[in-house]
């Protein structure tokens, strides 16, 4: 056997050889949900041709397990696999720690690419620029996010030396990348990300602020500006700072830093783009000064690497690291923690062998390096166990013992991994020499879990919990809620558990507006608007405080907060020794914003915004052109299942405010391809259509009899075609409002009892099902979608934007 090639590759057995394997290996079952399993299913289990999962979930963490171990036999032949396999799959099955989503994909398969983060280098000239290009083609098609500095290029209007031609500057090169992205992400099982980022002292500095403005470019990129310590000290001072050219040196100009800082607070009000990155702190910490200057961070933010690097990220699950004392309560249990905290940094370190990099560069400088991320989950779960506040001092007490203990005994595994292994091949020089011997360059990270959490059941990184309940689609088109299991079972333990509790914590989102809650029990499970922005990022210094890498983290903020707040936190997080920040304001991305400078009548409205204690008035175009109306952040409807020639089409029609039809969502069964993508289109341009406002009854009209299957249709409703049954479900939606009268908002969602007004199958006894709750919908499954971690994930599905 050699070291890459599992004993039994998964794609060459059937699925019942599979389990046959498992069990006669004893393999434990883990204990994950229904929703976790739905995920691994759709997202990670190795396929047949059919479609269809040819492996199980305990297969996959064997696989996993078996191949990463491999990478002992490198460093002794006689090592022994099958102990070591048996650790790494106990952690993961016992779901006490889960590697990144490359990791569990590809693990033991063809590809066996298996990190997530990725930094290329952006240099000034065409070759390096178009290389890079390919460079991140590859990547994304691996599964991987990368992230660039594009500080090196000349900035726009600049001089071409070869042509005599004028420079179009860094933001139209980034247009260049965007594209490339969106054409990979076609085809791919997992979504191209990308990180951009641009010095403040570059001269294009207020365009690259403002890129991402009309919310219509872009789109594939995360941007930060990289904030240098001479910024910061002269934005508190109100003074002028120097822009200079990166192709000769020259400063070339002067801005006033604290118009410049409030220009990125505001941008990032408006849409929580750019994040800003403090590049002089973290190059404070670049353990590897000697080999190359930190520029660029990876896709959420949380891994700064330099040029060609990679890093791989895995998690452990705090929720798990808790058990009853001899009263009953819980505590940490240190002992365990120390255990997987020790097999983990072994697994990750193992990582980087069994890797098969993209391209040569990047094998070279991450094995030259060695950085792993260890970081953390489930912290919100834990704490509710130890019926601690997220929002309280004490809170962060446990966060700094918690960070400090895994990255004590990340950095004593990494340095008793050189008795057998040596140190990592850059050690020479770097800011370990002479202090600690250490396999790795970096041991810890806070990198974001969306999906791993949804494998793990616990909350998102170091995050409060989201919601106290999602919603999900099952097999029939509905939306059912589910509530968080902590919630669940310390509701049923105190006795104050009810459906119709859950239907108005789905309604509120929280607990703070439920008079039936006991209060200690409303401070445990508050959610992430419950809690100050200030908390937020006090939370993440804390973690910071012993992180080698960075901490992704989301600052939420309500919608009514103000570009005054945003600020406040930007310099909170300075102040506190955080590395970068990542905000998002309720509802910022779902606005639309009107390009500026149409040539048609315009009306003016005033819109006052509060700034500290001065009220400003924005004045805002409105034209003769039909403007999409905003969607909101929560949104109630129905869905209807349609029976159409391709297969099953679900038909999400929900509201506004008023009870008028305002969108359409459609998921066609699992017909895929040119069905499932006109479908989509059809839902969009139907929802851009209800949203400007044109009668529905037009729509309908429209839509209706269009055919492309058998004349006599499929179904009672004798459906010929797709956009037919859009237009019927539409037709259907109107009738029964006919009858009914109310709006979704004001009818029960879900009665899961039988009998009166139910029918315990989580639907209405009319028959539609509905949709409770919508925060920003889901491309996959148009669910909800959470920001979290610096990132958009629907737990649902598990889909994840980065």
């Amino acid at each position: 056997m050699t070291v890459g090639q599992n004993v039994l590759l998964p794609e060459k057995v059937g699925k019942g050889r599979q389990r046959d394997r498992a069990s006669k290996r004893g393999l434990k079952t883990p204990a994950i949900t229904e929703n976790a399993r739905r995920v691994l299913e759709k997202r990670y289990l190795i396929k047949g041709v059919d479609g269809r999962p040819v492996e199980t979930v305990e297969d996959m963490f064997g696989r996993v397990a078996e191949n990463i171990a491999q990478a002992d036999r490198l460093y002794d032949p006689e090592a022994d696999l099958e102990r070591t396999a048996s650790k790494f799959y106990e952690m993961m099955v016992e779901l006490d720690f889960m590697p990144n989503s490359p990791t569990l994909m590809n693990a033991g398969r063809e590809l066996q690419q298996l990190s997530a983060c990725f930094v290329l280098p952006v240099n000034d000239s065409m070759e390096s620029i178009f290389e890079t290009i390919k460079h991140t083609a590859l990547i994304h098609k691996s599964g991987g996010g990368t992230g660039f500095s594009f500080s090196r290029l000349r900035p726009s209007g600049d001089v071409v030396g070869s042509t005599s031609g004028i420079s179009s500057g860094p933001i139209s090169f980034m247009t260049v990348f965007d594209s490339a992205t969106e054409a990979i992400k076609q085809g791919g099982t997992r979504r191209g990300a990308n990180m951009g980022i641009l010095r403040v002292d570059h001269p294009d500095i207020l365009q690259f602020i403002t890129c991402k403005e009309d919310g219509n470019r872009l789109n594939n990129f995360n941007i930060s500006v990289a904030i240098t310590e001479e910024f910061m000290k002269a934005a508190e001072a109100g003074e002028e700072y120097n822009l200079k050219n990166p192709r000769t040196g020259e400063i070339t100009g002067t801005l006033n830093a604290k118009e410049v800082f409030d220009k990125v607070v505001d941008m990032a009000w408006r849409n929580g783009d750019p994040g800003i990155i403090f590049i002089d702190r973290i190059n404070r910490g670049n353990p590897t000064p000697h080999i190359g200057e930190i520029e660029s961070t990876n896709p959420c933010g949380e891994q700064p690497l330099l040029p060609y690097e990679s890093c791989n990220l895995g998690s452990i699950n705090l929720a798990r690291m808790a058990e009853k004392n001899g009263d009953g309560r819980y505590v940490i249990d240190w002992k365990k923690l120390e255990r997987i905290a020790i097999n983990a940094v072994h697994f990750l370190d193992n990582v980087i062998d069994m890797n098969r990099y993209p391209i040569e560069e990047i094998d070279s400088m991450t094995k030259g390096n060695r950085k792993i991320g260890l970081g953390v989950m489930g912290f919100a779960d834990l704490l509710i166990r130890l019926g601690i506040p997220y929002d309280s001092d004490e809170a962060i007490d446990v966060a700094e013992r918690l960070m400090a203990f895994i990255q004590e005994k990340g950095r004593e595994t990494s340095k008793e991994l050189t008795l057998e292994r040596d140190v990592y091949p850059n050690y020479k020089y770097s800011t370990y020499d002479g202090v600690m011997k250490v396999r790795n360059a970096t041991v810890t990270t806070i990198a974001p879990t969306g999906t791993i959490s949804i494998i793990a059941g616990c909350s998102s990184g170091i995050e409060p919990l989201f919601a106290l309940t999602f919603t999900r689609n099952v097999l029939d088109g509905a939306e059912l809620v589910e509530a968080n299991p902590i919630f669940e079972e310390i509701a049923k333990e105190q006795g104050f558990y009810s459906p119709e509790l859950m239907m108005q914590i789905a309604k509120t989102g929280g607990l703070s507006e439920l008079d039936d809650i006991p209060e200690e029990i409303k401070k445990i499970f508050v959610t992430s608007h419950d809690i100050s922005p200030e908390c937020h990022i006090k939370m993440q210094a804390a973690f910071q405080k012993y992180t080698d890498n960075a901490v992704s983290k989301t600052v939420n903020f309500s919608n009514n907060a103000t570009p005054d707040d945003v600020g406040e936190v930007y310099r909170l997080a300075y102040k506190l020794g955080c590395k970068g920040v990542t905000v998002y304001r309720d509802g910022s991305r779902d606005v639309q914003v009107l390009n500026k400078g149409q040539e048609t009548k315009t009306k003016t409205r005033d819109k006052g915004v509060k700034r500290g204690s001065q009220s400003v008035t924005l004045k805002q175009e409105s034209t003769d052109i039909l403007i999409p109306k905003p969607r909101g952040e929560v949104t109630f409807g129905a869905t209807k299942k349609m029976n159409t020639g391709c297969g099953k089409l679900y038909v999400t029609i929900n509201e506004d405010e008023k009870g008028k039809p305002f969108e359409v969502f459609t998921q066609i069964g699992k017909a895929g391809g040119c069905a499932a993508s006109q479908c989509e289109a059809i839902g969009r341009l139907v929802s851009l259509t209800l949203r400007s406002g044109i009668p529905t009854e037009e729509l309908i009209m429209q839509l209706k009899s269009i055919t492309c299957h058998k004349p006599a249709g499929f179904g009672d409703s004798r459906v010929s075609s797709c956009s037919d049954a859009v237009a019927k479900a539409l037709e259907w939606y109107v009738m029964y409002k006919v009858n009914v009268d109310k709006k979704f908002s004001d009818i029960l969602l879900i009665d899961t009892k039988p009998g009166k007004g139910g029918n315990g199958k989580g639907k209405h006894s009319s028959g539609y099902n509905v949709a409770p709750l919508q925060m920003g919908a889901c491309p996959d499954c148009g669910g909800g979608v959470e920001h979290v971690d610096g990132c958009a994930v629907c737990r649902g599905c598990g889909y994840s934007e980065c």
